[in-house]
């Protein structure tokens, strides 16, 4: 007797508007087995939004190793599953990944149905370049550490962005102020989709004076978008993989040895590797 396993779908929710759900989703959220969610609190909402009575699990965070073992064995036995998150994209700075990776291992099916994502939705309005982008998830908590990522990230030619909650955005850009330029233009994208949606680009020193100045700009859930370092074109750029080289020989080399070595093995100008080392230095110093 063969047996049919179940497909799990990763939809994407609204991060704010209730309007911003494909009809696709809609229509799977009625027809699947399980929704396994987030905060199924929250998911009720949306479900009664749109007469959507199923059954729903939780899976967060704390309990999601756990639970996605029983998952998987529901998708064995045929079941579809629902994944989904309190708002956006589920895996974006949510739960998810445990449960994805294992049944991806497992040989079954993962369908993403594609929608609302905070972080897309602030760079397409950002008026900052987007063709190359790194997403960084939400800034570290503490102030060093902070810190010590605006400085890995200070002569990244890309656009970067963060997440960043209402109670730790002004701490952020006051870090981000000791470190990058004040004139570096960014993006401050809060409330995305919803009443008091705010779109605000400035330098980084007017960007600080209005949210140290207006309590609403402390309020809600933030997207922080920073146009990448001016780049010497003439300048050779080192890539990911070259630094990753460059940082396992500095681990056991001193500087000049590690950059002589990098140059050897991976071709890259002298110059460039040395100030990348000279970077990654000055990171692991502020770290300490």
């Amino acid at each position: 007797m063969s047996t049919e396993y179940g497909k799990l779908y990763v939809v994407a929710t609204p991060i704010g508007n209730l309007a911003d759900i494909s009809f696709r989703a809609v229509a799977l959220l009625k027809q699947v087995d399980l929704i396994a969610a987030e905060d199924t609190r929250h998911v009720k909402m949306l479900l009664q939004h749109y007469g959507i009575s199923n059954k729903l699990i939780s899976l967060h965070q704390h309990n999601e190793d756990k639970a996605s073992v029983m998952l998987l064995e529901k998708l064995r036995s045929g079941e579809s599953i629902a994944l989904v998150s309190d708002a956006g994209t589920p895996l974006l700075s949510d739960p998810g990944m445990p449960l994805v990776k294992m049944v991806k291992d497992a040989g079954l099916d993962v369908v993403p149905i594609p929608g609302a994502c905070a972080l897309i939705a602030a760079l397409s309005a950002a008026g900052l370049p987007v063709t190359r982008f790194c997403f960084d998830g939400f800034s570290p908590r503490t102030s060093s550490a902070r810190k010590s990522y605006f400085q890995e990230r200070l002569s990244h030619p890309s656009t970067w962005v963060f997440y960043e909650s209402s109670h730790r955005v002004l701490a952020s850009l006051q870090d981000m102020a000791e470190i990058i330029p004040l004139d570096r233009q960014i993006v401050i994208a809060r409330e995305l989709t919803k009443l008091h949606e705010t779109i605000v680009k400035a330098s980084l020193g007017d960007a600080l004076e209005l949210v140290e100045q207006n309590d609403n700009m402390r309020k809600g859930e933030f997207v922080v978008i920073v146009d990448g370092a001016a780049v010497d074109k003439k300048e050779q750029i080192i890539t990911d993989e070259q630094k990753r080289i460059l940082s396992a020989l500095l681990r056991e080399c001193s500087i000049k040895s590690a950059v002589a070595m990098a140059v050897e093995i991976t071709g890259a100008k002298k110059k460039a590797l040395y100030q990348a080392a000279l970077d990654m230095q000055k990171v692991k110093e502020a770290a300490i």
